[in-house]
């Protein structure tokens, strides 16, 4: 919607450069953090804080935003925070520290998530598929997309595929970790994520490409994870 879409806040931050300059996990992991909200009502809502908290919500509440709540697009603590090879990394439970809200997940991901951040059932607004967060008058709509963990999710927001790491502008994510499961990254990409258009644009967790985002059109198109055929010939080449 034409109204919508002037009212929509919507931020792509990469870890390492745009906020956490100088940490060398930030820099060498390049995640993206999304921001996303109602520029009318000023609330905004934070997919995957990680690594440096109080300076995201800083650069939210520089552009008039205050922040209302946390997206998880999975439990990783490159995403939420949490241990990560021994660093520990700041994440949703910094955020609720500072900003009394709710980390948004799907339910399957609830008890790998409360692992890994410490967060407890109250810190949880637990999501199923198709679910819609209203952020001021901004509906996100959550798409369970498991494969790369149990719980994995995806947004939908004005023709923007927030989508973690569940696709790559070049690749998905592995389904070796622990919850992986590579069938169901199958039907992930090929049927949950089958009904939002080729114009919509891919915003992924990470920057694994030159560009920050692509259409999914062109993403179809161009990436390799498309190419197979059949779930026969998927499993073949990303089954373990």
């Amino acid at each position: 919607t034409p109204s919508l879409e002037d009212r929509l806040y919507f931020r792509q931050w990469l870890a390492g450069h745009d906020f956490a300059a100088g940490d060398p996990i930030a820099s060498q992991m390049a995640n993206f953090v999304y921001a996303i909200g109602d520029r009318q009502t000023g609330e905004c809502v934070l997919v995957d804080p990680c690594y440096a908290v109080t300076e995201l919500v800083g650069m939210c509440q520089q552009d008039g935003m205050r922040v209302t709540g946390a997206l998880a697009t999975h439990y990783h603590p490159d995403h939420v925070g949490g241990d990560l090879f021994g660093h520990g990394l700041q994440g949703v439970r910094e955020l609720l520290s500072q900003c009394p809200c709710k980390v948004h997940a799907q339910r399957a991901e609830a008890p790998w998530l409360k692992r890994t951040t410490g967060c407890s059932d109250s810190d949880l607004a637990l999501h199923d598929s198709g679910d819609v967060l209203q952020v001021g008058a901004i509906p996100i709509q959550l798409i369970h997309t498991p494969g790369h963990t149990p719980g994995s999710q995806c947004f939908l927001v004005q023709n923007r595929l927030v989508a973690g790491d569940t696709l790559f502008l070049d690749g998905c994510g592995r389904t070796d970790l622990p919850g992986g499961d590579a069938r169901q990254l199958y039907l992930s990409l090929t049927q949950k994520l089958a009904h939002v258009p080729d114009d919509a644009v891919l915003y992924p967790g990470h920057l694994y490409s030159p560009e920050a985002s692509a259409t999914l059109g062109r993403t179809r198109q161009r990436n390799f994870v498309f190419k197979p055929k059949s779930e026969q010939e998927w499993l073949a080449m990303f089954g373990r």
